[in-house]
């Protein structure tokens, strides 16, 4: 099937070379003659090189985390694009709902009508549809099998590539991105929770002062409203979303940056300052990836409902609750209460809850066509990464015939923004069988 595709001059951005694409695809690749959708995907190359030898490069498809994510705003070359740019033509790819593709949010979902259509049409925003476009794009670029760079969700959307579609697959990277390909939601959980609470037990035995303003900011939650920019009340529970710094290595020295501008002297006693509310606000909205509280728990359903699994967990981990004597930072978990406090989310409450009681999600993987893979894959996990448990991605690792892992526990979950350019030459590297310089 061949569909609709514009492109723009090339323009040049600090020694790149630009062009934005635009694909008209079927919002529903079972109903290829029904309603189409807008993804846009803007490709990055060197420059220097001459326009016709540049086009002679292969293609490298960027697959986002998220889920939500839009493909990086590449103001230069640097880290991995850097390395990657010497090899490949790159294609940043806004995955469908995001960014310039048609958008899904509070704005455009209201179109679709009532709840229950506003949830039907986002079925069509999972992994196995972002594949099914991306190998669409591929023809109409004129491609041969490419190379893919998953990090995060975007090595979840590669296993479901290697499941469903891996003839147009060369090789594929993959970085803090191995899911589970079988078993409920609650096992991610499960593994997570224990995992966040390691990594807070880490950032309090390093800044042990952090303990005590971490808990009098949530006792004084409690009993001093104080309210975000957009307006509503800041709560405990919210407050303890700012954890997501644990997941990296030089953010987790972030958290204790914006905690030390935590309280300001006023007539009225100590408040939060407006430098830390607006920081938390920035950290804790999902105004700008709504679908990554609307379709997070989605990425793990096959074949049975979510049922909001982190809040059903949750009762199982009685120190992240907000009255916890000294409660502790939460990590990447979606719950329900998010619809009720963040108003980017609060329209979109009744799809929300649709979705988590969605009982028969098709499966995103294929697990004999796996064990039976042929396509050069590398991956790299790291040791503690809180958002994708190492124990799980090792098993996965284990299904997929030919995957190679790199361990490693010099980072956490955003390892490619430490040192991406060392990260992708060591897994190109593995993949094509050479040897690499990377520490």
């Amino acid at each position: 099937m061949s569909v609709p595709h514009t492109a723009s001059a090339p323009y040049g951005v600090r020694g790149m070379r630009v062009t934005d694409h635009h694909f008209t695809v079927p919002l529903d690749h079972s109903a290829p003659d029904g309603e189409t959708i807008t993804v846009f995907a803007r490709e990055y190359s060197d420059a220097e090189l001459p326009q016709a030898e540049a086009e002679q490069l292969p293609w490298l498809l960027y697959l986002q985390g998220g889920p939500g994510g839009k493909g990086s705003r590449l103001l230069s070359f640097s880290g991995w694009t850097k390395a990657a740019s010497k090899h490949f033509r790159i294609l940043m790819l806004d995955q469908r709902g995001t960014g310039l593709s048609t958008p899904a949010n509070r704005q455009t979902l209201a179109l679709r009508g009532d709840a229950a259509a506003q949830a039907d049409y986002l079925t069509h925003f999972r992994a196995d549809s972002i594949v099914a476009d991306a190998e669409l794009i591929r023809a109409a670029l004129g491609s041969g099998p490419w190379t893919t760079y998953g990090q995060s969700y975007g090595g979840f959307c590669t296993l479901t590539y290697l499941s469903f579609a891996p003839h147009g697959l060369r090789e594929s990277l993959i970085t803090g991105g191995l899911a589970p390909l079988t078993g409920p939601a609650d096992r991610v959980y499960q593994a997570t929770f224990s995992r966040v609470a390691a990594r807070n037990a880490e950032y309090f035995a390093k800044y042990p002062q952090d303990r005590g303003i971490t808990t009098r900011i949530a006792r004084h939650l409690e009993n001093v409203p104080e309210y975000l920019p957009s307006g509503e009340r800041l709560t405990v529970r919210r407050f303890q979303m700012i954890g997501s710094f644990l997941g990296g290595n030089t953010r987790m020295d972030g958290l204790h940056l914006l905690l030390q501008e935590a309280f300001v002297s006023t007539p009225d006693g100590d408040r939060l300052s407006d430098t830390f509310l607006e920081s938390v606000h920035a950290l804790v909205s999902r105004s700008s990836n709504p679908l990554y509280a609307l379709m997070h728990e989605s990425i793990y359903g096959q074949g049975q409902a979510t049922g909001w699994a982190a809040e059903r967990v949750l009762k199982d981990f009685p120190e992240f609750q907000p009255d916890a004597a000294e409660p502790l930072y939460t990590g990447e978990m979606v719950y329900p209460w998010y619809f009720d406090e963040d108003p980017a989310l609060a329209p979109l409450q009744e799809p929300a809850e649709l979705l988590a009681a969605k009982d028969n999600w098709p499966a995103l993987y294929d697990t004999a066509q796996l064990a039976r893979n042929t396509v050069p894959v590398a991956a790299a996990v790291y040791t503690d990464d809180i958002y994708v448990d190492r124990d799980l991605s090792l098993e996965t690792a284990a299904a997929v015939r030919g995957l190679q892992v790199w361990e490693s526990a010099d980072f956490h979950h955003d390892g490619i923004a430490d040192d991406g350019e060392g990260i992708f030459n060591r897994l190109l590297a593995m993949v094509r069988g050479e040897s690499s310089q990377a520490g």
